[in-house]
């Protein structure tokens, strides 16, 4: 197709198609992708490639905003357009990368929430202790694995002898692209951890070992029970045929459950939340949190848990003030 009549659509599917998805972990890759046919594609794909200019990224930037998309994925929408642009700009379809021209909206976190240590052990964990699922939700609260890391842990990751385990894969679903008739439209994938940090070592708490020595011998029986029909690939946490388990069944697991114990509703990935939560308002060291949680840089956790830092920080203001008066 001739430069003049491209489109920023049909750019952006080369883009995505010839020069991402060789480069791009599969789930990074959808990511991509779905920014481009859910946002980028319907209100920008139809302007001429070579007639883009600031000023509709940034209509597009302002509007999505005030539709009460999360500034978190209009941010996202940026780093899509702005490398798709910069390799036109490389490949010399257009003259400059007019997304460097934009404003973008002031980055916002997430709202968190996490549960107290009253209500992890008193009222969650003595209320879901018969689920099949217990110790997935009771390791999840005393180590911080991340869903994927949790639901790709194998037995052979973990030492219940030495109390730790072994983050090597985590489990993501992805995309099926060129799926043929009579295949899912997605598939389970088992990927490295994304960082060095990622691929880590934890230690297991005690009280979650004997969750998880217990949790083995619920696995023995069904596989006893199954016999031939098991399908064994070592996984910890899976189905009860053995084969691996949906991401998206340990939130509504995770949500029945918190139902059941009468406590407010929360993500999933807020146990992870309320591990460092947990961890810090005990004393531990930031860095070491840091270790435990697979963050490359300590800076992340203590902007992420800043609430939890700053009581710390009062506490060791008190500390100091009682040196200052001689109340130590």
């Amino acid at each position: 197709m001739a430069p003049h009549k491209l489109t920023l659509g049909e750019w952006l599917h080369t883009w995505l198609w010839e020069y991402k998805k060789p480069k791009l972990r599969p789930i990074s890759f959808d990511s991509y992708a779905m920014l481009v046919r859910r946002h980028l594609a319907p209100a920008l794909g139809h302007i001429a490639l070579r007639d883009l200019r600031p000023e509709h990224l940034q209509h597009f930037y302002n509007e999505k905003t005030q539709q009460g998309l999360f500034t978190r994925t209009v941010r996202y929408c940026h780093v899509v357009l702005c490398g798709a642009l910069a390799q036109a700009e490389k490949n010399q379809l257009i003259v400059r990368n007019v997304s460097t021209l934009t404003e973008l909206p002031r980055a916002t976190r997430q709202e968190m929430h996490s549960l107290t240590l009253d209500q992890v052990t008193a009222k969650l964990l003595p209320a879901i202790t018969p689920d099949r699922l217990f110790a997935a939700i009771f390791l999840a609260f005393g180590t911080g694995l991340r869903r994927g890391e949790l639901l790709a842990l194998r037995w052979k990751d973990v030492d219940l002898k030495a109390g730790i385990l072994h983050v090597r894969q985590t489990l993501v679903r992805v995309t099926n692209h060129g799926a043929t008739a009579g295949e899912g439209r997605t598939r389970l994938l088992m990927h490295e951890p994304k960082t060095q940090h990622s691929r880590r070592t934890v230690p297991i708490p005690e009280a979650c070992l004997t969750a998880l020595q217990q949790h083995k011998a619920r696995q023995a029986e069904e596989k006893l029970h199954l016999g031939p029909a098991y399908q064994d690939h070592g996984f910890v946490f899976c189905r009860p045929e053995g084969t691996p388990m949906a991401p998206e069944m340990l939130p509504k697991t995770f949500e029945r459950l918190l139902a059941q114990a009468g406590l407010p509703p929360i993500r999933f990935h807020d146990t992870r939340y309320t591990f460092a939560t947990l961890m810090l308002e005990l004393g531990e060291s930031p860095k070491t949190v840091q270790t435990m949680l697979g963050h490359s840089r300590v800076a992340i956790t203590l902007d992420i848990y800043s609430h939890v830092s700053l009581e710390l920080e009062k506490k060791a203001a008190a500390k100091l003030n009682a040196a200052f008066t001689g109340r130590v």
